[in-house]
């Protein structure tokens, strides 16, 4: 279930609002420490050691709830997939994504910034409430939870592709307009290596 490119855009635009939000938002709250990749403090100043600004702030705020439901649906695969493939490429996509929320939340503590929860679907943030890039609905996935076999495969594929696709586009807004350099080297690794699943993802669709 692809998203389109209206849905897409829709809510690309969402989160440029919230990332105009989390700025006003920023700007009221004055200083924060310093802190440089993976939640340590940083030796130094200049652009890619100073403390994240709103940009990077509403990256780390944004990816998170997004990796934690790319975790929730590769942890269905276990017990509902039927291709061998779909259940490495799932694992693959859970041990990935995994250590990124950490180290995102790791992020958002030194920098003083609301860690979001693991809660509902649409990925609500403290104080925020915006759709994100290629979020699934609570409906979406409780349709991926009936599903197993042949047909969790492709709904799975499908869903992940739109996933994917989302998280890209909110790295590359990352790589736009970001200043910390942890979170500029993980946007770059999402796009490339996402954009690399979504390929793989493509064509064991097109089989099955």
């Amino acid at each position: 279930m692809p998203v389109s490119t209206r849905t897409l855009a829709r809510r690309v635009a969402l989160a440029g609002v919230a990332l105009a939000a989390a700025s006003a938002l920023t700007a009221c709250g004055g200083g924060h420490s310093t802190a440089g990749g993976h939640g340590r403090p940083a030796a130094g100043a200049g652009p890619s050691s100073a403390a994240a600004d709103p940009a990077d702030v509403m990256f780390a705020q944004m990816m998170i709830p997004h990796h934690q439901q790319a975790v929730r649906m590769s942890e269905l695969a276990g017990s509902r997939a039927a291709d061998p493939e779909v259940t490495r490429l799932a694992e693959r996509i859970r041990a990935a994504q995994a250590p990124e929320i950490a180290t995102m939340t790791g992020w958002l503590t030194a920098w003083g910034r609301p860690v979001p929860s693991d809660g509902p679907a649409d990925g609500h943030l403290p104080g925020m409430d915006h759709g994100m890039p290629g979020m699934m609905s609570d409906a979406d996935l409780a349709r991926l939870e009936g599903a197993t076999g042949r047909d969790f495969d492709r709904r799975f594929l499908s869903m992940m592709i739109a996933h994917h696709e989302g998280a890209i586009t909110m790295a590359r807004q990352e790589l736009a307009d970001g200043r910390h350099a942890g979170a500029r080297a993980m946007a770059q690794q999402i796009v490339t290596t996402q954009q690399g699943e979504i390929d793989t993802m493509r064509k064991i669709l097109a089989r099955l």
